[in-house]
């Protein structure tokens, strides 16, 4: 049984962080650190707080995005544009660790929290701010949801068929961005240990996927050719992808040499394949993936899902299942390594994966999801006795 963390002792145990987030990118990020020990402190307007509590109630009224995002933390609800709760968040920052916001570039410099007044008194602060764009250039004051920043980078256009892009069915750029977001941070709050000074960190959604953009972007910069769509098969590595058999689809991938040996001679019975001056090296089988992967279709069509499951298995071929969202609930991976975890939330109890940081001496720590405003009065407790 994968333990999880009560009272034992987390690696950011101690360390404090402000978020003035909303959405996903920023709690993303303050989620991990949470995760890891550190106090939490989401500070949400008045009235509806966070808008992503109101993306929906899948779990019991509470929303499936906020839940996700936000286990661990404490609510508070100010109004930072009013005096008494701008002086409360004031507070808050002069003992905090981490502060952490997505708001529009340039609004939190207009609140008085901008990078240098804060780091003039508080030279131990480490400031983060998340953005489409960064904080300047020609695209700062952009709107930056996910969908629009996945195609400025290029991921659309990399994405879907030939006739049809698509974006990523997750929140690839704000996920991306919450991680660097995390990890730069984390770098920051290790590098503070030896300079003792907190430090500034700007993350741009955009650049965070244009950082995975890369390998494409190489063979551009390279050849002059951009890879193609390819749908379910992938535009760089051939065969590596979905192949038809005669009742539905399977997955293989082959990257290597001995792998596309071991493909001809015992998935496709056509050794003589490997060393076909049109296929015996990946670029050249891009190149020539058309006939290819027709040559394969061909081949597979006339067995069954199963009979080359087990002729591919038996190559050591890597593949795996075209799995919808109720087969990954169900998936028995998870179960076996006991990934999932009842959480807290003000509809009660849901079950929630162990975030993937595994450190085996630090079981994470799965706090309850906040309702709106929940600490207030403790936090407000917490500041006029300290």
């Amino acid at each position: 049984m994968t333990r999880v963390s009560g009272e034992a002792a987390l690696p950011l145990d101690g360390i404090r962080v402000v978020a003035l987030e909303q959405a996903v990118v920023a709690p993303f990020c303050t989620r991990q650190l949470a995760d890891m020990g550190a106090d939490v402190v989401k500070i949400e307007r008045p009235g509806d707080g966070d808008f992503a509590r109101a993306y929906d109630g899948a779990l019991n009224g509470v929303s499936a995005y906020f839940a996700w995002l936000n286990r661990g933390k404490r609510s508070i609800v100010l109004d930072v544009k009013d005096a008494h709760d701008h002086g409360v968040c004031e507070q808050l920052l002069a003992g905090a660790d981490v502060f952490v916001h997505n708001l529009a570039p340039g609004a939190v410099e207009r609140l008085g929290f901008g990078y240098d007044e804060l780091s003039a008194r508080h030279p131990r602060l480490i400031w983060c701010g998340i953005s489409g764009y960064g904080p300047d250039g020609p695209y700062r004051d952009r709107k930056a949801y996910d969908m629009l920043v996945q195609a400025e980078a290029g991921i659309i256009g990399m994405t879907g068929t030939e006739a049809s892009p698509a974006k990523v069915g997750v929140s690839i750029a704000d996920i991306g961005g919450g991680l660097y977001a995390y990890s730069s941070i984390l770098a920051a709050l290790l590098n503070r240990e030896r300079t003792g000074r907190g430090d500034r960190i700007d993350i741009s959604m955009f650049e965070c996927m244009t950082e995975w953009m890369m390998p494409p972007l190489n063979v551009f910069k390279g050849t002059g050719r951009s890879p193609q769509r390819a749908g379910v098969r992938h535009n760089m590595v051939v065969p590596y992808g979905a192949y038809r058999c005669s009742d539905g689809d399977v997955l293989l991938a082959v990257q290597t040499d001995r792998e596309w040996r071991r493909l001809c001679s015992m998935v496709l019975d056509a050794p003589a394949l490997a060393d076909d001056p049109r296929f015996v090296s990946n670029e050249l089988r891009v190149a020539n993936r058309a006939p290819l992967e027709s040559l394969i279709d061909a081949h597979l069509s006339q067995r069954t899902r199963a009979q080359v499951i087990a002729l591919l298995e038996a190559a050591d071929i890597p593949t795996g299942a075209m799995n919808d969202v109720a087969a990954v609930a169900a998936h028995p991976q998870l179960a076996a390594r006991d990934r999932w975890v009842s959480v807290d939330s003000p509809g009660g109890e849901f079950s929630a994966l162990l975030p993937p940081h595994n450190l085996h001496g630090a079981p994470p720590r799965m706090g309850a999801v906040p309702a709106l405003g929940q600490h207030t009065e403790e936090i407000l407790a917490e500041l006029k006795s300290g």
